[in-house]
């Protein structure tokens, strides 16, 4: 079980893997923290299974630093990541006023997507001292101009792009990256060639770590859930069964 970010580089040397989750509000957050997980992530993934979004693309900054405060208050122990949202970083001082922002609700650091592109934005915020953690692959935000969620690693071209988004992110000195969506022989690759940590989803278990969105993992959002996620719990069914429970006693 971590409790500073400061013990990332002996994890990812020495084991074992980063065990992380999202959290979205102050009860689940004190949970996952209680049951040890090592990182909470405070993901823009809450625009869908927290506010019935069809994307993330609709998260705002207002939106970010409620959760993440919320979030934060439950938490006594494991760092927390805290997303910035999708047109929170258009340009380095946007990117850097906006994860001090984050950091102020008691974010221990911030993640944004992109590699290359997005160098000048990940420099200012780690110039500014603030902890960051990197995001390349499959990215949410970029869902609309590439029009739907896509496996990335699965040509040359593309390799080349994820290797060199990595490496730029690393050689900017991120604690971590994200490693979302990509093919698991590359995401292995990548894992052996950086300094940082790198945290799988959808990415093959070679990674650091690995991370879920905690209602994939609970069971507890029964419309949608990715292939790679495996359900340990159905609070979904067990949320109806009492609700139709407590309904049968009050109309009896």
């Amino acid at each position: 079980m971590m409790t500073s970010l400061s013990e990332l580089t002996q994890r990812k040397s020495h084991g074992p893997k980063l065990a992380v989750l999202t959290a979205y509000d102050y009860p689940t957050a004190r949970l996952l923290d209680d049951a040890g997980v090592d990182l909470l992530l405070v993901g823009d993934s809450l625009g869908m299974v927290v506010l019935g979004m069809p994307d993330t693309t609709g998260v705002t900054m207002e939106m970010m630093v409620h959760h993440t405060t919320a979030v934060c208050r439950g938490v006594t122990r494991a760092p927390v990541i805290a997303d910035l949202p999708f047109a929170s970083y258009l340009t380095p001082e946007m990117a850097v006023a906006n994860a001090r922002r984050l950091m102020d609700c008691g974010a221990a650091c911030v993640k944004l997507e992109g590699g290359v592109s997005m160098l000048p934005q990940i420099r200012a915020i780690i110039d500014a001292g603030i902890p960051f953690v990197g995001h390349i692959g499959m990215l949410p935000q970029s869902v609309k101009e590439e029009g739907g969620y896509k496996k990335k690693g699965k040509t040359a071209e593309s390799i080349d792009h994820l290797l060199a988004d990595a490496q730029a992110i690393d050689q900017a000195g991120a604690v971590a990256m994200v490693l979302e969506s990509i093919v698991p022989a590359v995401a292995t690759q990548i894992t052996a060639l950086v300094k940082a940590s790198t945290i799988g989803i959808g990415a093959g278990p070679d990674t650091d770590g690995q991370v879920l969105v905690t209602p994939d993992l609970l069971g507890s959002f029964p419309w949608f859930r990715p292939p790679f996620a495996k359900a340990r719990a159905d609070i979904a069914g067990e949320t109806l069964r009492a609700v139709r429970e407590y309904m049968a006693e009050v109309q009896a």
